[in-house]
């Protein structure tokens, strides 16, 4: 008897699921960008105009769809204009959030473009306002976007860019609750109308402006945004000073002060962390609610634009940079964090976990020149043929799968299916770390072809890629699928992710 049971309708799609939802998020932290994205010209790792060339061709692997920067905490503290014109007269400042090191200014807006070009990704530039102004903010936009002629138009092109570029993503500041001024919501929300009016279409260039939001489930943050631009229960239309609300959820396995290590856990810690990662479809639901309330047409977007797990550092790094290996027990984070994503389709339009390169729950780690692909890289690669994709509901049925965590109790299985261009894929967690679970997926109202399966596991939870070792942790083809005149039997291993590919036809 199987352990579980999903049914699928494959005739029956739900949401559209946005590409956007597989974003990434690059701060001037650690060596995220220095190091990680930008090596310099006259580095002698290979790189196009400072540029390193391997994280790029990785990540393109990915379909990369956005890039948000500069940050995190430092955008509340990077003044746009430090990082533009000739890299030898920009001047130097301090990276006050994190390490308090010197900051040179070498990548900066033009470079950030350049990146988003290489990597085929759109930009979604997170804007100062905690130390910044609203004339800062607005005049980066018009440098950014706008043609013809004006006095940002005439800088960047002073600065070697004739024509404009096509930004639409924009960051009405950055947890501005903590780091990013440790503003009152109802402060903020009068700043979010202020900023959001002098943030400007210019051109073809339609701004979509993400108003900084809550943390974890503040939905009071929420509910005073939305009182902003729509009244309760109003059909209405909601007021356009923004277009999407953020929110920010990291998954930690204890309290803050002692997060544990990313790589030196056991059991207990595996699954208090599985319970911290399913924990983000509450928040979001919280969220969307109190969204409904004031926007029940659900034109205003919802943005987990900082996502991933936090570990403490790595022995022996500098604190400030927030440097952590990356195992098997945070790939089966993401692919939670990825499974409830779907379900929120409707709502959550873009998500970027924290951070691309070398800091917290990264997809690339870079030694020198040596380029390390991470288990949670590998993850985001398996499921790349969710965006933009219909999703399809997944009715699942697993008593069986589950476990006692503390007071709570955890449930081991975790679904999503979608279908794009004829092809259906379902990805499958099984976050039992001694368990195997059989799983009878039940589809319905359609027919597939032959499955093509992987699965992404180890023999340990803690089992990582390093440059001595990088395919520790690295997808390889899976046998343990037939099909059945349901549709398909998996024997899913003990902590182990699995994808699942097909053609699929509905009846004529």
């Amino acid at each position: 008897m199987p352990v579980a049971t999903a049914i699928v309708n494959l005739d029956i799609e739900g949401p559209r699921i946005s590409r956007h939802l597989y974003g990434h998020f690059a701060e001037h932290l650690g060596r995220c960008v220095y190091g990680g994205f930008w090596v310099g010209e006259d580095s002698p790792i290979p790189n196009e105009g400072g540029i390193r060339l391997d994280v790029v061709a990785a990540l393109r692997a990915l379909d990369i769809p956005n890039l948000r920067w500069p940050g995190g905490c430092f955008a509340d503290e990077y003044h746009w204009r430090d990082g533009i014109g000739p890299r030898e007269q920009r001047p130097r400042t301090v990276n006050t959030h994190w390490g308090n090191v010197e900051e040179n200014n070498h990548f900066g807006t033009h470079e950030f473009m350049a990146l988003c070009e290489l990597l085929g990704a759109e930009p979604y530039i997170s804007g100062n306002v905690g130390s910044g102004t609203v004339r800062e903010m607005s005049e980066w936009v018009e440098y950014l976007t706008r043609d013809g002629d004006s006095p940002m138009v005439r800088l960047r092109r002073a600065n070697g860019r004739e024509e404009p570029w096509r930004v639409r993503f924009w960051g009405l500041g950055n947890e501005t609750w903590g780091c990013g001024g440790n503003m009152r919501a109802e402060y903020f929300a009068d700043l979010a109308r202020q900023y959001g009016t002098y943030c400007r279409d210019h051109g073809d260039n339609k701004l979509y402006r993400i108003a900084s939001g809550a943390s974890d489930d503040d939905y009071a943050w929420t509910e005073t945004l939305m009182r902003q631009i729509n009244c309760f229960g109003c059909e209405a239309t909601p007021r356009t000073y923004y277009q999407a609300l953020s929110v920010h959820y990291y998954t930690l396995a204890g309290p803050w002060e002692a997060k544990g290590s990313a790589t030196v856990f056991d059991t207990d810690d595996h699954y208090r962390t599985m319970l911290s990662a399913r924990r983000v479809d509450r928040v979001l639901t919280g969220h969307s609610t109190v969204m409904d309330c004031y926007d029940p047409g659900r034109t205003v977007g919802l943005v987990l634009d900082e996502w991933g797990t936090w570990w403490d550092v790595e022995p022996g790094t500098n604190p400030g940079f927030l440097f952590q290996q990356n195992t098997l027990r945070d790939a089966l984070v993401a692919s939670v964090h990825l499974d409830v994503f779907h379900r929120h389709a409707a709502r959550l339009v873009m998500a970027n976990i924290a951070q691309t390169v070398n800091v917290l729950q990264a997809m690339v780690l870079t030694d020198g020149d040596a380029l390390v692909l991470t288990p949670t890289y590998h993850v985001f690669e398996m499921n790349k043929g969710h965006q933009d994709a219909a999703s399809l509901p997944v009715h699942l049925r697993a008593e069986r799968a589950r476990r006692q965590v503390g007071d709570a109790v955890l449930d081991t299985l975790s679904v999503s299916a979608s279908v794009k261009d004829g092809r259906l894929l379902v990805s499958l967690s099984n976050l039992d770390a001694e368990e195997p679970a059989e799983v009878s997926l039940d589809l319905r109202g359609g027919r597939i072809g032959e499955p093509l399966a992987r699965v992404l596991t180890a023999d340990r939870l803690q089992a990582h890629n390093t440059p001595q070792a990088p395919t520790a942790v690295a997808p390889r083809p899976f046998d343990g699928v037939t099909v059945t005149g349901a549709g398909l039997a998996l024997a899913l291993p003990p902590h182990s992710f699995v994808t699942v590919q097909a053609p699929m036809s509905l009846p004529d």
